[in-house]
């Protein structure tokens, strides 16, 4: 039987494989280029360069940026949007905000349908679900005709109060699938039945937008893998944080919009879980931005109020994830003020830091950390090797600038970057009521363990975790997480004034329909689990909090007071003589996928057989002798004491002065902060 599991993290640049083996427990790990122009291509190479067969493998899932790609470089299906009389410009006046209030030339970008494409109809429903106007079948198939004409690939269709009562979308898409079988179309009503239309336009219209895109790649990757003798699903990471089996994909299509990036969070769970944390922040810091996550009592944060773009929200459940511009090729500039700045401006990957030697000469983090000695100038076991003099000339036009020397401004470059990243953490953490003390620093991608010791420092975070292979955590990451789907319905009402038993009515239908799409996915019942969620808000407020309910709700009491807690952990405050008014129900259906038992390893050698070499680093403000180490050759249980260097084939470890660390049984460096 074939014991073989296959992750593979799809990058607009790279393309990470993550090998498991489950007979032997052994890991193996490799990139190779991404083709966005043919991005399945990329995968199969990479399953190539894995050495594997088709029928060797028993599990393959993956996150991909093909959906995201997509979007921002608006490479998409002519698609069309029919919606209510009256109701065409929705998406063009969105909310009427701006993404910068104090830049008056920065324009949102435009909808992803243009007017020329979006129709009205003569239909109505009014707020409480009756049929006002219904459909009038001829006015749609003139439509349909001019559809047609016009060579529409895919069809949204979004009616005004659909979300109560979905008849009219129902009606205009069997008339249309009738005139136009071949093209996409998707209804509000199905894909995201919940309140407000701009949001669940916006929604809509990406889905049917990517829904030919992924529908296509999912069918040829697919194909590819069959003729390689891979016969099961294949399974896609989606915005939740589970996964949805290839059969799924052109359902919800929007769900991938951000598959790639949820990835690092789902590994930065798991890997503070192994090391026996519940409370854990994600640090995934590559080349040109880092990702940030958190867990909280095991728990991964899920936000609502996201978009691949600013303006147009995608309504389903996504890991919260704040992303800025730091990362190894981030620009160090003097801003017009004087104030030393870092990014997020980056050096890219052409032509690259200046340390590179590939033509860049501005200032960069990585070509700081080179001048700090923290970074050596021999990488990826000796395939690159670095410039440190072009990196000195680089950072020495900071030094001169700020009449500092070299290794004062490098210092700076770094102190700049890493008050950047303490400040997105704080907002990711102590802005939503946590404090990070409570917490562990997962720290991976190319640049994290870089800097993860000094930040930690800076936020009193206690111990940092660097996993076995920080460069391709996120692939692993698409090996740890079930399949998942989320169904919800907007019902408000005060609580005071609901009955337990009308509720319940409510979420035993969205259980079913939670089901049917689990058994649509092959899940069977005892692999499968259905939670209950509540959205809650004191009336007169605009937001609300999700809270858990039990399957089968006999008393609001229990769920009220959860509610007044996690108001007063959020916002710091709770009034319980205050109206609760419940917003919207929520049935989470996850379908249980078998995860690797990853291995333990015994002590085997000492700390000496993993010595490479001492060398001058500099830490506040003079160089120390330091000690640097091969990472695969430090022996578990093994403790180092700062200040030491660990080198591997796709990151490198700073411990500093003063600052402790130990590996643990399954290889993961945990360190200690001073």
């Amino acid at each position: 039987m074939a014991q073989t599991r296959l992750a593979i993290d799809v990058g607009g640049t790279f393309t990470d494989v993550f090998v498991f083996n489950e007979d032997t427990g052994e890991i193996f790990v490799t990139k190779t280029s991404s083709t966005p122009s043919n991005p399945e291509q990329g995968i199969l190479n990479g399953v190539e360069k894995a050495e594997l067969k088709g029928q060797d493998i028993k599990i393959f899932s993956h996150g991909t940026t093909v959906g995201t790609n997509a979007l921002i470089e608006r490479k998409l299906p002519k698609t069309a949007l029919i919606t209510t009389k009256g109701f065409r410009d929705v998406t063009e006046i969105r909310r009427g905000t701006k993404e910068d209030i104090w830049d008056t030339y920065k324009d949102t970008a435009k909808p992803y349908i243009q007017r020329r494409d979006r129709f009205e109809v003569n239909e109505r429903i009014d707020y409480e679900g009756t049929v006002l106007q219904a459909i009038d079948e001829e006015e749609i198939r003139v439509l349909a005709k001019k559809l047609k004409r016009r060579g529409t690939e895919s069809i949204a269709i979004c009616f005004i109060n659909s979300y109560v009562n979905g008849e009219n979308e129902a009606k205009v898409k069997k008339i249309l699938l009738e005139e136009l079988p071949d093209v996409y179309i998707c209804t509000s009503s199905e894909v995201l039945p919940e309140i407000f239309e701009h949001e669940r336009m916006s929604t809509t219209i990406i889905n049917a937008v990517l829904g030919p895109i992924m529908s296509n790649y999912i069918s040829k990757l697919s194909n590819e893998m069959q003729k390689r003798g891979y016969e099961e699903e294949i399974l896609v990471l989606h915005s939740g944080g589970g996964v949805m089996t290839s059969s799924t994909v052109p359902r919800y299509a929007a769900r991938l919009a951000s598959s790639g990036i949820a990835a690092g969070a789902i590994a930065s769970k798991h890997i503070a879980k192994l090391c026996g944390f519940e409370n854990a922040i994600g640090l995934d810091m590559g080349g040109t931005s880092t990702d940030i996550s958190l867990m909280y009592k095991g728990q991964i944060r899920i936000t609502k109020d996201w978009s691949i773009e600013y303006g147009y929200p995608i309504g389903f459940p996504s890991i919260e994830i704040l992303t800025i511009g730091a990362g190894g090729g981030s620009l160090a500039w003097q801003d017009e003020g004087g104030s030393l700045r870092n990014g997020p401006q980056s050096a890219g990957a052409i032509p690259g830091p200046a340390c590179y030697g590939h033509g860049g000469t501005e200032p960069t983090n990585s070509d700081a950390n080179v001048v700090l000695g923290r970074l050596g100038v021999t990488l990826l076991d000796g395939l690159m090797q670095l410039d440190k003099g072009k990196a000195q000339q680089a950072v020495k036009k900071i030094a001169q600038a700020f009449n500092q020397t070299i290794e004062e401004a490098a210092s700076a470059i770094i102190e700049v970057a890493n008050a950047n990243m303490s400040d997105a953490v704080r907002l990711i953490s102590v802005r939503r009521g946590y404090d990070p003390r409570d917490f562990a620093l997962v720290a991976f991608g190319g640049a994290g363990p870089l800097h993860a010791a000094h930040l930690a420092k800076d936020l009193n975070i206690p111990k940092v975790i660097i996993p076995t292979h920080p460069g391709v955590a996120a692939a692993m990451g698409c090996l740890l997480v079930d399949v998942r789907h989320d169904i919800s319905k907007t019902f408000v009402k005060k609580a005071n004034e609901v009955s337990v038993e009308e509720l319940d009515i409510q979420y035993q239908a969205l259980r079913k329909e939670a089901k049917a799409l689990l058994e649509e996915e092959g899940i069977s019942e005892e692999t499968s689990t259905l939670m209950n969620y509540m959205d809650l808000r004191y009336k007169g407020q605009w937001r609300s909090l999700a809270v858990v309910v039990p399957d089968y709700v006999t008393s609001l009491e229990e769920v009220l007071a959860a509610f007044h807690q996690e108001h007063e952990r959020e916002f710091a405050f709770s009034d319980k003589d205050q109206i609760v008014e419940i917003y919207g129900l929520r049935v989470t259906a996850i379908g249980t996928v078998p995860k690797p038992n990853f291995p333990q390893f015994a002590p085997t050698g000492s700390l000496q057989d993993a010595y490479k070499e001492t060398r001058p680093v500099y830490f506040d403000g003079a160089y120390v002798e330091t000690n640097v180490y091969y990472r695969d050759k430090i022996p578990v249980y093994a403790q180092l004491q700062g200040p030491a260097i660990v080198d591997q084939l796709d990151t490198t470890t700073v411990i500093p002065p003063g600052f402790t660390a130990e590996v643990d049984a399954y290889k993961n460096i945990i360190i200690t902060v001073n």
